[in-house]
């Protein structure tokens, strides 16, 4: 067995719990897993020692939603969108042409570019979905090279209806639950579903969900991003893992969150990207809502791969403390994905753990677009 001590820590940030800052601190590692935390002066021998010299080390960002596997981009509707034009879900059909002419080599090379952007901004465990393919060959390939770089691979065949089937609707719904899940399901672990004006009802996403998890898949659900379209209700009746977008809410669509185990996570780089309006986060925790924030990196409506720049967002736009952003983008996101094991540095957590150039957490909101992250650890690596 193989142990490291990090040492001379300035600021230690387990999430263990809540925040658990320990100053003057120090972290031992053993085989991939969190064996010690403690001061500097008390801590035991180990065989590698590394020096964060007054630092802060936080653990690992966990990336709960992301769409990192697409071939192309959309520049052209980022620009029209600062020009005025309203952001709507039908864009998402011209990355589903690049996507589906584009070789299996194309996709790994440029899904391989984004995940090296995800290591270099402190993110160590990412979820990626399918959902520009929207046939059974497409689907299942940008799944099954997505397996290939994380477990937490979502299949979203119904992510809007493709203009093949623009007036076929039914027969695409059930060609998504039928012969796209069947060959999806081998390499996907989550269902989606974008439940939203311009993509699927609340009772199509039911429909389709349910036939994902009878065949052993996870539920989440992309809802409440372009209005008020039942998609939290669906999410809490149904025990999924989380409801992702969640911009527009009512109180009691808060208080329905808040008596549940479902996340809502937010995704400030959408409205960013797309010059909409900001939830107001302390609405949320108010209600005792458990909140995670993600990238959202995709081409289209965040085309953004910096955990860090979504940290300053979620302060500056959307009244999170720095405190609750840093448990979102980690704790936060780990619970979205139903995982113990990472999002802190608790003893036996995977010791995913970065080491910033900065003396606190706090200077990732204060310094947005600064290169802050020093070192990456994850697990062995």
């Amino acid at each position: 067995m193989s142990s490291t001590l990090i040492t001379n820590i300035g600021q230690l940030v387990t999430n263990d719990p809540e925040l658990g800052t320990l100053s003057n601190a120090a972290l031992i590692y053993t085989d991939g897993k969190v064996s010690w935390v403690g001061t500097k002066n008390t801590a035991p021998p180990a065989d590698e020692r590394i020096d964060a010299d007054g630092a802060s080390v936080i653990p690992g960002f966990v990336d709960s939603h992301t769409h990192a596997i697409f071939a192309g981009d959309r520049l052209n509707d980022f620009l029209a969108r600062m020009n005025g034009t309203s952001y709507a879900a039908g864009g998402i059909k011209t990355t589903v042409e690049a996507t589906r002419a584009a070789s299996d080599e194309e996709l790994r090379n440029h899904v391989e570019n984004v995940i090296t952007e995800f290591t270099e901004h402190g993110i160590t465990t990412f979820e990626i979905k399918s959902g520009y393919g929207l046939d059974v060959q497409t689907e299942s390939r940008l799944l099954r090279i997505a397996k290939e770089f994380t477990d937490e691979t979502t299949f979203l065949g119904a992510h809007v209806v493709p203009a093949e089937y623009i007036n076929n609707r039914r027969s695409y719904i059930d060609l998504v639950k039928g012969a796209m899940l069947d060959a999806a399901a081998p390499f996907a672990k989550w269902i989606d579903v974008f439940c939203d004006s311009g993509a699927f009802t609340p009772d199509e996403a039911r429909e389709i969900l349910s036939a994902g998890t009878s065949k052993g898949l996870l539920g989440r659900l992309h809802g409440n991003q372009l209005g008020d379209t039942g998609g939290i209700e669906l999410a809490v009746e149904m025990k999924l893992a989380s409801v992702d977008h969640c911009t527009y809410t009512t109180d009691s669509q808060l208080e329905l969150l808040g008596a549940s185990q479902t996340v809502a996570t937010l995704l400030p780089g959408a409205e960013f990207s797309t010059r909409s309006p900001y939830p107001d986060a302390r609405r949320y925790f108010a209600k005792g809502v458990n909140v995670a924030i993600a990238t959202d990196c995709n081409p289209g409506s965040s085309y953004i791969a910096s955990m860090p720049f979504i940290i300053a967002i979620a302060v500056r736009d959307m009244f999170f403390t720095p405190e609750q952003a840093l448990i979102a983008s980690t704790k936060g996101g780990a619970d979205a994905l139903r995982r113990t094991d990472i999002g802190h540095l608790g003893i036996g957590a995977r010791a995913d753990i970065v080491i910033l150039d900065a003396p606190s957490f706090e200077y990732l909101a204060y310094r947005p677009g600064s290169q802050l992250i020093k070192q990456v650890l994850v697990a062995n690596r």
